[in-house]
């Protein structure tokens, strides 16, 4: 059926994935690097002509979109734009004669947004899915939700190299088909003791060595893989020196196509690609017989410092450094070096996560909003977001003007869809002009100028706008990027001033100085900032925080730009409202009453509220209190001594714990905060009268019955009771509770009070919970030792039934 020459490993399963999707129309296919999957599977449906439609394939990334297309486009003798098309984010090449589409992921879930039955197109397949990036996932459940609700015939392919694929053919209700590949054996070698994580100079030094060593025990074209392009240029630099008849081709995304494309096409000499995780799965690089793992790879992540997704740095999967190492099998036996030692892999995760567990939410959010959902469980998700993250990210948009408070898109969100970038920078391209345009490349990449350069926008766009009068320069394939990616925007409105576009992108990060030397700023959106004293920017009074290094104690300014108080009122005119509060001053110890014109958490004005209602004032006191703690208040001995009975008591009466008081401070405490407005007032609190306010009558009464402030003794003498220790405690001399046969006990558990017995001189001698034990035991030894210090006292032999007396008395 399938003519295929060369014959690949992927060939025999044809036939069978074919019949498959013809009568169920969902499938997962795992095959390895190598076997075909990208370039077969689209053409063996295509000539099996399964679909009326077109057949749709997403690839994940650029070079491998381009790459797939132009080799598919081959296979019909054709340039891409014929049977073959291609769609990718400001390159697209699609006529009506297009069968097969390749698109990007983006454009993927753009055309399903446009159009929620994908009208014209009757399969869609998933390449390279186990990436597991956000828009795939996020792509995946949009097209299921059409297959479920509107497209029953809408077939869905999952193709994966390395895949935990049952998890995913059970989500899909789909079958499993796996095609081997053709491999031969690679021989691993690691370093003899870990490298640990090394920093980027010395990585680069140790890449360019392992690479090096690599090159002089191996024959064959080489495939390095590096974290990013300031690593590839760097070990680039190095090997120029050492390899001066070796082609040595950088390869990442960035680059230009062109450049790519010659990176992975053969040569007549050796050749050392160095490259990013671009190379583990979608490429075909011919040639290559062995691999150089730096073991990093750089994954973007959401960034809380710049409220976006920021690429970092970070050891690969396991599955990922397998990954790797099978570029080095595919023609003949190869090698693998790998630039850590064996024994750490055990700390390698299995997996790389799922992009929608540590990714920014702020563009899925979106992306739920244009769908029409609500709730994202109403969505089938392989993997769900974090709620709280989700919510962080809806609170965004709403800020942004993008969504109503019923989570719906306004018409401000409505034009924003139109604009493939983060919602905050097309918030900031709907008011905009080309300046926006240039504003919004800038923050899409990582910052361009040197990392000793100030810290203020201004000099970014002036290396962009006037290049040969800004103090700082941008590399020039960077500047030619970013001027590129600048037009691609379309902007239309007029222009503005950068820190109004600044502002309108991050309403949440303006910024006020705080009073002191250093410079602090407390921003609209409750957080705080830094800026060095060393940068010119520290002495403005307002800025727009762009990008903070993302400590989570006080984060250092990494980008961002003066604005001044009448361009704040400018942006945010119907946001600025005037608030009432009263609130505790720690570092005054008193209440304050103020009414502020604010922004968010940002006050622009403040004056003193005169007629504040007390009810406030007393509310904000109890705050205060449970910052300084109960002990703030005046615990003379009658609160302490009323406190602990009450705690004595059992559970019939209130908890009056330290936790139990603080927490229920405005509901026994308020009453009596009228005119305290100050620490020091506190001392004037009548804390005994708000305790006992606590307890009704009753309470009281069953109070003193079982927790009684005292007891008295048989000769008649009030004996307070001390509540103080771990056990309630009276002290009298010992002639005054003879006669004494039932032991007192106290509270609800029934306790048996502690008796500290004292000699006539009002010296402890004995401490019981048992007196009648006490006098049938050991008193006759004390007895003794009494009649011989005290002659002249009366100590009787039985004391269960002598008289106690306050006096002395003689022996008969």
């Amino acid at each position: 059926m399938f003519d295929f020459q060369p014959s690949l490993p992927i060939d025999p399963v044809l036939p069978t994935i074919c019949d498959e999707l013809r009568k169920y129309k969902r499938l997962v296919l795992q095959a390895p690097p190598g076997a075909g999957k990208t370039t077969r599977v689209p053409l063996a449906l295509h000539i099996a002509g399964l679909f009326d439609g077109r057949i749709i394939m997403l690839e994940p990334r650029r070079l491998a979109a381009r790459t797939a297309a132009e080799r598919l486009a081959q296979h019909f003798g054709e340039d891409i734009g014929g049977t073959v098309g291609l769609r990718m984010r400001g390159d697209s090449k699609i006529s009506s004669n297009t069968r097969i589409e390749v698109v990007t992921e983006g454009v993927l879930t753009r055309m399903m947004q446009s159009d929620q039955a994908l009208e014209g197109y009757d399969c869609v397949l998933f390449d390279e899915f186990h990436e597991r990036s956000l828009n795939a996932d996020l792509g995946l459940a949009f097209a299921l939700e059409i297959h479920r609700n509107l497209r029953e015939d809408l077939a869905l392919v999952v193709m994966s190299a390395t895949l935990n694929a049952a998890p995913i053919a059970a989500f899909m209700g789909a079958k499993i088909f796996t095609a081997e590949g053709r491999s031969f054996p690679v021989e691993t070698q690691y370093l003899d003791k870990p490298a640990g994580f090394l920093k980027r100079r010395d990585f680069a030094n140790a890449m360019a060595a392992l690479i090096t060593k690599a090159a002089a025990e191996t024959e064959g074209d080489i495939l390095a893989f590096l974290p990013g392009e300031g690593e590839i240029r760097t070990v680039e630099t190095q090997l120029a020196h050492t390899f001066q008849k070796t082609h040595i081709a950088p390869l990442f995304g960035a680059m230009p196509f062109r450049d790519q494309q010659a990176a992975i096409r053969p040569t007549d000499q050796r050749k050392i690609v160095l490259a990013t995780s671009i190379a583990e799965t979608s490429l075909t690089i011919e040639g290559i017989t062995c691999v150089v793992d730096g073991g990093l790879s750089r994954r973007a992540r959401f960034d809380a410092g710049s409220g976006m997704a920021r690429l970092v740095t970070e050891r690969v999967s396991k599955a990922e450094a397998t990954q790797r190492m099978g570029r080095a099998g595919r023609v003949q036996a190869g090698y693998c070096y790998r630039l850590w030692a064996q024994g750490e892999e055990g700390a390698f995760p299995a997996f790389a996560p799922p992009e929608i567990e540590t990714a920014d939410l702020t563009s899925f959010a979106f992306e739920l909003a244009q769908w029409g959902l609500r709730d994202v469980a109403d969505l089938p998700m392989l993997t769900y977001p974090n709620a709280g993250d989700l919510t962080e990210a809806r609170a965004l948009l709403r800020l942004l003007g993008a969504l109503d408070d019923a989570g719906g898109l306004t018409d401000l969100g409505q034009d924003m869809v139109a604009l493939p970038t983060h919602p905050r920078l097309a918030a900031m391209l709907r008011i905009g002009g080309q300046r926006a345009g240039l504003i919004a490349a800038l923050l899409e990449e990582r910052d361009s100028l040197p990392r000793h350069a100030e810290i203020s926008l201004r000099h970014r766009l002036d290396a962009l706008e006037r290049p040969k009068e800004a103090r700082y320069s941008i590399p020039k394939p960077v500047q030619q990027r970013l001027l590129q990616r600048a037009k691609q925007f379309k902007t239309q409105g007029s222009e503005s001033d950068p820190a109004i576009l600044a502002a309108t992108a991050f309403p949440d990060r303006i910024g006020r100085r705080r009073k002191g030397k250093a410079a602090r700023y407390h921003l609209s959106g409750g957080k705080g900032a830094i800026i060095g004293d060393d940068d010119a920017l520290a002495a403005e009074e307002f800025i727009v925080v762009i990008d903070l290094d993302g400590d989570a104690r006080e984060a250092k300014l990494r980008l961002g730009t003066p604005i001044t108080k009448a361009q704040i009122e400018q942006v945010f005119e119907n946001r600025i409202e005037w608030t009432q509060s009263c609130h505790w001053s720690k570092r005054e110890g008193r209440v304050e009453a103020v009414e502020e014109r604010k922004l968010g958490a940002l006050t622009l004005e403040s004056r003193r509220w005169k007629d504040a209602p007390q009810q406030a004032k007393s509310a904000a006191l109890c705050e205060g209190i449970r910052q300084l703690g109960l002990e703030a208040l005046n615990w003379d001995r009658a609160a302490q001594l009323f406190r602990a009975r009450v705690q004595r008591g059992g559970a019939e009466f209130p908890d009056m714990s330290n936790a139990a008081l603080l927490a229920g401070l405005e509901a026994w405490l308020l009453p009596y905060l009228q005119k305290v407005e100050t620490k020091s007032d506190l001392k004037t609190v009548p804390l005994t009268q708000a305790l006992k306010a606590m307890l009704d009558w009753d309470q009281i009464q069953r109070l003193d019955a079982l927790v009684p402030e005292a007891i008295t003794a048989p000769t008649g003498t009030k004996l307070k009771i001390d509540y103080s220790g771990d056990a309630p405690k009276v002290s009298v001399r010992i002639q005054e509770v003879f006669g004494m046969t039932k032991h007192p006990t106290i509270g609800a558990a029934k306790d048996p009070l502690l008796f500290e017995l004292l000699s006539p001189a009002q010296r402890p001698i004995q401490l019981t919970t048992d007196l009648p034990g006490f006098w049938a035991g050991s008193y006759a030894d004390l007895r003794k030792d009494m009649r011989s210090a005290y002659p002249k006292h009366y100590w009787p032999e039985d004391p269960s039934e002598a008289e106690p007396t306050k006096r002395v008395k003689r022996k008969k």
